[in-house]
């Protein structure tokens, strides 16, 4: 029995043969394999063994004996505890070719998609500080209020100034509202008794515009010194046209509760995303890497074949940074988005950029779209960018009746985008292009774009 041979804190010596969708490398010893953070396929490695289970166990790479071409030196040590920076050991092409294989294993493996032409992801031109929003923990570390990130698979802050991987004016904008945090006496949030003040701090920058909006996030509404803090942040911060308190008093992990007020300046910043202006808010969900997102949707939307005469329909549309883009080229864009607050902003960013063709509406896919089709709106395409757990089958259901002529699927998730995909597929639909869009360098993450095309009879 595997687990009899194999012990925790043993010692072994193995080859690299591949790497898991969480970037650890697989080291198989007498066929049992073994997950190891940190290494490249073809490396020979020593590990010791940190927990074995019945079919599989975690190492701990102790060394390297024979390394790969594709190996560079670290950035931070740091960021592999924390697991901002996974793959920051691999050089850039091998990152790029990695999350390619990702993405065609999981149509091979999990749509059943057996000849599938996958292509070269498409590359970042920053593969470093390009991250324009943060969501930092603030707790108590040694007595003393800390910023930083939570050590993989555990709540416990590790102390970080320099993320490598966001905007370094974010960065420093971080480190200066942490140090008025303690000048101002607001005490950190204690998870263990659902105690102290201030909880996390969120600061959003405008690629384009540099604005910035810093939200506030407390565990209950009323904080002694809150709107003195406010204002100094506000002086200490030119670029600032935002502070927002969130409140959120739930014992939870996710990070906002409902409840926003606004402390300082506007409740909004604005950026542009494809020439268009848009206002974003505290909660609207707005990509982080601002120009690959514009190459993103630029796939998408050539993707669509739009002539200008289309009607087409935005599934999961937020704030309306695709819809916009779309309706430039389309003859009209029927969009939606479960969340009211992001439709009444997309009606504002619309009204912003004088573009009348859309139309926006709040509500659930299976009951805006039977309305839409029951007032006789035919679809020539479709796209839908879901979050990582996919399209509801309903929703592919109500899709395929309404029988558009080409679908552009925009995901986050290589192992949902191909399980719907294969949905299509059953019912008429064929898989055309698969393209990989690298959006988080030196991290696991791939967003793809899928073109799927109604088969003609």
């Amino acid at each position: 029995m595997a687990t009899m041979k194999f012990q925790k804190n043993q010692h072994y010596q193995g080859q690299v043969a591949d790497l898991n969708t969480q970037g650890a490398g697989v080291v198989k010893i007498d066929g049992f394999p073994f997950f190891v953070e940190g290494v490249i396929p073809g490396e020979e490695i020593a590990f010791k063994a940190t927990k074995v289970k019945k079919n599989y166990g975690f190492g701990r790479l102790e060394k390297i004996i024979t390394i790969s071409p594709d190996r560079v030196e670290l950035k931070d040590d740091l960021g592999r505890q924390i697991g901002t920076m996974t793959l920051q050991h691999m050089n850039y092409s091998s990152q790029l070719a990695y999350k390619q294989k990702v993405v065609k294993d999981a149509f091979q493996r999990l749509g059943h998609f057996d000849d599938i032409e996958v292509a070269p992801t498409l590359a970042s031109d920053r593969q470093w500080q390009y991250r324009n929003k943060a969501q930092i923990p603030v707790r108590a570390l040694k007595g003393q209020l800390q910023t930083g990130f939570f050590r993989k698979n555990s709540h416990d802050l590790v102390a970080v100034e320099d993320f490598h991987i966001q905007e370094p004016d974010i960065d420093r904008a971080i480190l200066l509202v942490r140090d008025l945090l303690r000048q101002y006496q607001i005490s950190p949030y204690n998870e263990a008794d659902h105690l102290g003040d201030i909880r996390h701090i969120i600061i959003k920058r405008g690629y384009y515009s540099k604005e910035m909006m810093v939200v506030l996030v407390t565990r209950q509404k009323q904080v002694k010194g809150l709107q003195n803090l406010a204002e100094a942040i506000a002086k200490a911060l030119p670029e600032v046209v935002s502070i927002m308190q969130n409140i959120q008093d739930q014992r939870t992990n996710v990070i906002m509760g409902r409840d926003n007020h606004c402390l300082w300046g506007q409740d909004y910043l604005e950026d542009e995303m494809l020439g268009n202006r848009l206002r974003i808010s505290a909660h609207s969900f707005y990509q982080v890497n601002t120009p690959q997102a514009e190459k993103l949707y630029q796939v998408g939307i050539d993707r669509a074949q739009l002539t200008g005469r289309e009607t087409v329909l935005d599934a999961y549309c937020g704030i309306g940074s695709i819809s916009l883009a779309l309706a430039k080229h389309a003859k009209e864009v029927y969009a939606m988005e479960i969340v009211p607050e992001a439709i009444e902003m997309a009606k504002q960013n619309a009204q912003l950029n004088h573009i009348d063709n859309v139309h926006f509406q709040a509500g659930p896919a299976e009951t805006i779209l039977p309305q839409w089709q029951s007032n006789g709106i035919h679809f020539d395409v479709a796209v839908v960018d879901p979050p990582r757990k996919g399209l509801d089958s309903q929703f592919i259901q109500t899709l395929v009746e309404l029988c558009p002529d080409r679908i552009v699927y925009i995901s986050c998730n290589p192992a949902s985008c191909a399980r719907d995909c294969r949905q299509f597929a059953d019912v008429g639909y064929q898989v055309q292009t698969v393209q990989p869009v690298d959006m988080f360098p030196q991290t696991v993450h791939v967003e793809t774009v899928v073109l799927i095309e109604k088969v003609k009879e």
